[in-house]
């Protein structure tokens, strides 16, 4: 079982009450837009960090992470990307990979819009932990927690760490 922490949209800006989840974490995943280096390089003392990079990241960010990771959590396919839309409204740069070869675990940021959707269609769960930082339109600063247990993705939490 893996205990996964997943955030989004921190533009340079790492919230100190972060500290206390990702102890508790045995991966960390970030779905872009992370800012600076040193959000990821703060987050991978306390685990295993995944992360991509968003369409605010420079040069440094871009050839650390990719734009897409594909990866196995356990017996989860999963999908980690910062624009990739959401079920009915997926972004041209997941068409038509999405469709072709859907992930058990779909997971984007850009929106600052948490949201926790399955698409039916794709059998396939969307998560977008919302935002972390300070930047941008949203008013409580999210992170997302769950577990996976083999084929299982359980005891998903929503974390809001206060307004930005």
């Amino acid at each position: 079982m893996k205990r996964i922490l997943l955030l989004s949209d921190t533009h340079s800006y790492l919230d100190s009450k972060i500290e206390k989840y990702a102890k508790e974490s045995d991966e960390i995943w970030h779905a872009g837009d992370i800012g600076n280096i040193s959000v990821t390089d703060s987050l991978s003392t306390f685990a295993l960090v995944r992360a991509v990079f968003g369409n605010i990241d420079g040069a440094e960010i871009r050839k650390q992470f990719k734009q897409h990771l594909r990866f196995t959590c356990e017996e989860v396919n999963v999908w980690l990307t910062h624009i990739g839309g959401y079920p009915g409204s997926y972004s041209k740069y997941v068409k038509p990979d999405i469709f072709l070869h859907p992930p058990k675990l779909f997971i984007c940021g850009h929106s600052h819009i948490l949201k926790v959707m399955y698409d039916k269609k794709l059998n396939l769960l969307h998560i977008n932990p919302g935002a972390a930082g300070n930047y941008g339109f949203h008013k409580v600063k999210t992170l997302v927690r769950f577990c996976i247990d083999k084929e299982k993705i359980t005891n998903l939490d929503v974390i809001e760490l206060g307004s930005k």
